[in-house]
């Protein structure tokens, strides 16, 4: 409700004061997550299978196959678990919708109710409840009680087609990464790439959390060199046994 909760919408406009604003910010917040996904663990097979073989045709095989797997899984992932969360939106909306058709009063009633738990008077909480009920009685009750709009319910195709996109620019880095350099160069220039790649979409999603940068770029950047360190340890390992 921005009259009630937000004031001036002008006041601060750096300040993410409408629901559509904060939506694009979460979905940016899970693309820069996906593309984490995508660099450490495509980076973390390609070292390993590195560490094992010299050739290119294995390691670009092995990267591109965690590739396609790692962005169908997480697009898999993210369609069916934001399809579930839509079927409990339409769900509740539809109750809503029952319950205003059958006891518009009640509804009323209980919408004064929440604004005056908020802090308005009972008298401006009635009115308020009574003026928006009569704008979009069903906008006005999800948004008070469901934390919903209507309009804009969660997507499973978005959610997957930006999984998947995410996660397939972020592996492309360290495949790129390990089949341009020499042999003796592709360790090195992998771990360089990709703990800078993981440092950058670490301070971008601490900036989109609105966190400091310091810490949750630290922990980014930190699993990512211990993923490749133990893959690299087990693809040597494996390597030495089998050759």
């Amino acid at each position: 409700m921005t009259a009630i909760t937000d004031g001036n919408p002008h006041a601060h406009p750096d300040e993410p004061h409408s629901g559509s604003l904060t939506s694009r910010l979460n979905w940016l917040r899970a693309g820069v997550l996906g593309a984490n996904d995508g660099i450490v663990s495509t980076a973390g097979i390609v070292v390993g299978v590195a560490a094992a073989s010299t050739e290119r045709g294995p390691i670009f095989t092995a990267g591109v196959a965690a590739l396609a797997a790692g962005a169908i899984s997480m697009a898999l992932g993210e369609y069916v678990s934001v399809s579930s969360q839509r079927d409990t939106e339409r769900a509740l909306l539809a109750k809503e919708r029952r319950e205003l058709r059958e006891d518009p009063a009640a509804e009323l009633a209980e919408l004064a109710g929440l604004y005056e738990a908020k802090g308005l008077s009972a008298t401006t909480a009635h009115q308020v409840a009574a003026e928006l009920t009569a704008h979009d009685a069903l906008t006005a009750h999800a948004e008070a009680e469901l934390h919903l709009d209507p309009t804009e319910l969660t997507n499973p195709w978005h959610a997957a087609f930006s999984s998947a996109v995410a996660f397939t620019v972020g592996a492309l880095l360290p495949l790129i990464a390990v089949l341009l350099p020499a042999a003796s160069w592709r360790i090195p220039v992998v771990f360089g790439t990709v703990l800078l790649a993981l440092a950058l979409t670490g301070a971008l999603g601490a900036a989109l959390g609105g966190a400091r940068p310091g810490r949750p770029t630290l922990r980014v950047v930190l699993g990512g060199a211990i993923a490749m360190a133990v893959t690299y340890g087990i693809g040597a390992l494996v390597g030495t046994a089998i050759g």
